[in-house]
């Protein structure tokens, strides 16, 4: 993961946690100001479940823990060969940003999925 996405997953973390203690503060207060923390607690839970669920497209973790670079259409990189795990499969669709084909791997033990741009 880039240092700067690393920075804005931080953020939006942090934003999201504010938003869902001050509205959950407003709501308990009483206050007039009660209805309001019913939004702060809304939109600050959609914020933390964003960062928790969020992932680059089609990556595996493994590429996300190492750090490194996605390869086209947002899958797996051509620099490196697959994992001998992984079986080339006929399954494949087209990713919708980049219109680019991507070919599914699959490790039959695990069940595990992997994605890759085709030529």
């Amino acid at each position: 993961m880039s240092a700067g996405l690393a920075i804005v997953r931080v953020l939006m973390a942090f934003v999201g946690a504010l938003m869902l203690i001050g509205g959950l503060v407003a709501i308990v207060s009483g206050s007039p100001a009660a209805f309001g923390g019913l939004w702060l607690v809304a939109t600050g839970g959609v914020l933390l479940i964003g960062v928790a669920l969020e992932r680059l497209r089609y990556r595996s973790e493994q590429a996300d823990r190492v750090g490194a670079r996605p390869g086209p259409g947002g899958g797996e990189s051509l620099d490196s060969p697959m994992e001998p795990r992984f079986r080339r499969t006929d399954e494949f669709f087209e990713d919708p940003t980049s219109r680019r084909r991507m070919r599914v791997w699959l490790d039959p033990t695990t069940g595990e999925r992997r994605y890759r741009a085709e030529g």
